[in-house]
Formats: structure tokens, sequence, C-alpha cells
């Protein structure tokens, strides 16, 4: 039996208008249908690890969110504050600044700096691209390298607040692509696992991606998603 794609995914209650009511129902929901994780903000990993207390679905944070734009030093220290107070797994975003910089010795610490201080509390790391906003293919196959060289567990597109303008200047945002993730999935060793996010918000986008290679996804359509597979199980 394949693995369901509810059981891959990263449930989102990241919003910044997302409070203590929303946790409670999304750890309540995520509980009863058997995501990876529920991902949330720093602030309310604590909280999260208690309601997610005696299941199999992990606490998740983020760190540096969602412009990967502070020093080292303090997504260390976010990194293992989140650890120290449930946190299973931490998703960091990429200093993109120095990414447009080319300065890739500094992304190269940044991100083994994450992954090492997670690592010393039983956490795994995903990197965070935001590839939407990179300029080219170029940019996202250096990343890939660096984060398998740094030990990340998983490469990551989005954080699904990047936006760019359309043909029309209207703000959109960025998210999860077929062409990133195929190039993701080929770029990183089997080592390295790639996980689409961003704008997946059905069973049809979320089964798009896993064909070329996601086998995680962050997405608050949970609900949507899983209501599509008994769908298709009723077949």
């Amino acid at each position: 039996m394949s693995q369901s794609l509810v059981s891959m995914i990263d449930h989102a209650v990241l919003h910044p208008t997302h409070g203590q009511a929303e946790l409670r129902a999304a750890c309540e929901l995520c509980t009863r249908l058997g995501v990876a994780s529920v991902c949330v903000k720093p602030s309310y990993v604590r909280l999260a690890a208690e309601l997610l207390a005696g299941s199999d679905v992990v606490p998740s944070t983020v760190i540096g969110f969602p412009h990967g734009g502070t020093t080292t030093s303090v997504k260390v220290a976010e990194t293992r504050e989140a650890c120290r107070a449930g946190a299973g797994e931490v998703d960091v975003v990429v200093n993109l600044g120095r990414v447009f910089s080319g300065d890739w010795d500094y992304v190269l610490a940044d991100i083994r700096a994450v992954v090492e201080a997670a690592g010393e509390l039983d956490a795994i790391t995903k990197v965070i691209f935001e590839t939407g906003l990179l300029p080219s293919d170029v940019e996202k196959t250096k990343l890939c390298e660096l984060s398998e060289r740094a030990g990340a567990a998983f490469v990551k597109t989005s954080t699904g607040f990047g936006m760019v303008k359309d043909a029309a200047g209207n703000l959109v945002a960025t998210g999860a692509t077929e062409h990133d993730i195929a190039l993701m999935r080929r770029v990183c060793s089997p080592a390295v696992a790639v996980k689409a996010s961003g704008g997946i918000r059905s069973l049809a986008d979320a089964q798009r991606l896993v064909a070329l290679g996601a086998t995680r996804l962050g997405t608050s359509a949970t609900q949507a998603i899983a209501a599509g597979e008994r769908s298709d199980a009723a077949y």
C-alpha cells in the first residue's frame, strides 16, 4: 500500500494572525488525520508540543522566518530554544540577501550552524530556498549543493510568504512549482529529501509534486487533501 499523502504533510500554522485558538484546532485536526508535523511560529512550539504529546505528529517550527536575514548566531539561538521547547524539526530560511550577493561561504556556514545546533538536540533541519524569488536555476542548484554539504535532511521550496508582481503588476504569492521540485530532486542525492511548500491547495496539487519527488508537503489545506484522498479511496 502506498503512503498516504496526508502523512507527508507539515501542516502550517504560520499566518501572522494565527493564535492559540487556531493552533489548538490545527493540532486536534492533525492528530486525528495523522500528518507528519504541525509547523508553528517559534513562540508556540511549547504549546504545540503539549497538544501533540502522545501522538506521532511532530512539533516543527521555522527559523529566521520569513526572509532569513537574521544573523547566524540569532538563528542558532532560535534553533536551540525551539528544540529545547519540543521542536523535532526546524525549517530555516537561507539568508536571501547573501544568496543574491553570491556570498556562498556565508550561506553554507549559516545553514551548517543551524543543522549542527538542531542535531545536538536530536532535531532535523529543512532548508527553505524561497525559489520563487531566486533569479535562476543556478542559485537553486547551488543551494541544493550547499544544503547537502551542510548536512540538511530536506531542501524546501518556499515560505508561502514570498511575493512577486504578475504581468498586471499585482503582488502574488510564490510557491512550489513542478519545475523546481524536479530540479531539486535531480540535484540532491537520495540522502536529502525534498519538501514542496507554497500554493498546495488540493489533492491534485499534492499528487503532482509527490510524483516529481517531494516526500514532504507544506500546506494549510490539510483537510481538503484528506477529503480528496477519502474520495479517491471510495472509487
